[in-house]
């Protein structure tokens, strides 16, 4: 289903290098509001360090944002030292093919990590991305997001309800 992620977790730091290996991912697209960076712009606690350790294991990553404000996505990017692209337009595809073009690497060799259902999750899948949904960071959110977050919490009970049957049904 275009709603569900391919693989959920609380934050990105639980990302790990051997669930991208076994899924072959070799680069990252990040969101940055309520994915690395809380609504005061906080930076995520883990986040840099994160990134550096799987740079080090050659992973290749960008941010693609949905935000206006260049400034705060490029001082993110700065803090991480990845280029980064803002006004994504997600779940627009355009957005996610300059990410794809810029890691110089096949669809299916990129995950799209993000927060959102309805931007970063459905860009993914319609961009034939490995998707992965975080927890937001941080419960304050934008006006817009406020009022899509209650579906979006109906979605993942609904993911996580099927991905425990098909856990229960291998154990069988």
């Amino acid at each position: 289903m275009i709603f569900y992620p391919d693989y959920y977790c609380d934050k990105v730091t639980d990302i790990t290098l051997e669930l991208l290996e076994r899924n072959n991912i070799k680069g990252l697209i990040l969101d940055v509001d309520n994915t690395l960076i809380d609504y005061d712009k906080n930076l995520l606690k883990g986040a840099e360090e994160w990134v550096k350790r799987l740079k080090q294991k050659g992973l290749k990553f960008i941010i693609l944002s949905n935000s206006n404000q260049e400034e705060k996505v490029k001082n993110v990017a700065s803090i991480l030292e990845i280029p980064y692209f803002y006004f994504a337009t997600k779940p627009l595809k355009r957005g996610f093919k300059k990410a794809q073009k810029e890691l110089q690497l096949e669809k299916n060799e990129i995950a799209v990590i993000g927060d959102q259902i309805f931007t970063d999750i459905i860009g993914a899948n319609r961009s034939k991305m490995f998707s992965i949904l975080v927890n937001p960071v941080a419960k304050k959110d934008l006006f817009m997001t406020k009022i899509k977050r209650p579906l979006e919490e109906m979605i993942v009970k609904s993911y996580v309800k099927k991905q425990k049957k098909k856990e229960d049904e291998k154990n069988v």
